[in-house]
């Protein structure tokens, strides 16, 4: 069966996600870590990119990116994987020893409101999900900690967003999900359904033939 086309529109919210493969580690030192957030400077200062938030996980990272131009997302992310699989190689001396990802990232698109609060919380949650820290921003691998430091230096890579980011952020994010909003965002992940209200949803799956990310996953009852 063909992939499915990945949806690579301007001006639309993404949340993306990849693995290292076989959930292998990915990020095993400050400086592997550091080396992946250079990256994503380089990617912004050579296209532009909007780099809303991110989190660099043991094992995989999660980026909230917001392109402008259609078919940017999918450009840029192809670079940033190949660097970075070329550089991992370089510093663990692994060169000829197969991918260091799983496959293709994994990506859906937001809705520029709430919807987006929600993702950016998600995304900047992760190392406290994981009992990595007590409060997240104290995990230094993501933009939560890069902003909460106030120096212009570490944010310089980093965008705006589409929403008005509240004050009292960092609070906000400290506070646990629903079991309900986990659902829908996995959910989102997995089949890369777009994440807003249903209104929006409809829109974005008429508008890219995105159908086939509501139905079920499995064959039809009776088949």
């Amino acid at each position: 069966m063909p992939r499915r086309p990945r949806l690579a529109a301007g001006d639309l919210a993404y949340h993306v996600l990849n693995r290292r493969v076989g959930r292998l580690p990915l990020f095993e030192t400050p400086s592997d870590y550091a080396a992946f957030e250079k990256i994503l400077a380089e990617a912004h200062a050579h296209t532009g990119l909007r780099i809303a938030a991110y989190c660099l996980m043991p094992n995989h990272w999660h980026l909230l990116l917001w392109p402008r131009h259609d078919g940017e997302l999918s450009e840029i992310l192809r670079w940033i994987t190949v660097t970075h699989t070329q550089r991992w190689h370089a510093a663990h001396e692994t060169a000829g020893t197969g991918p260091v990802y799983q496959g293709r990232f994994k990506s859906f698109p937001v809705q520029s409101d709430e919807h987006f609060l929600t993702v950016a919380r998600y995304v900047e949650r992760n190392a406290l999900r994981a009992k990595l820290v007590r409060s997240a921003e104290n995990w230094r691998w993501s933009s939560l900690w890069r902003r909460e430091q106030g120096d212009p230096k570490q944010t310089a890579w980093l965008s705006d967003w589409p929403i008005t980011r509240p004050r009292n952020w960092a609070v906000r994010v400290n506070r646990p999900e629903t079991g309900e909003e986990l659902e829908a965002l996995r959910a989102c992940v997995q089949r890369g359904r777009p994440f807003g209200d249903e209104n929006w949803v409809n829109r974005m799956v008429k508008r890219f033939g995105l159908e086939s990310t509501l139905r079920p996953r499995g064959r039809p009852k009776g088949s």
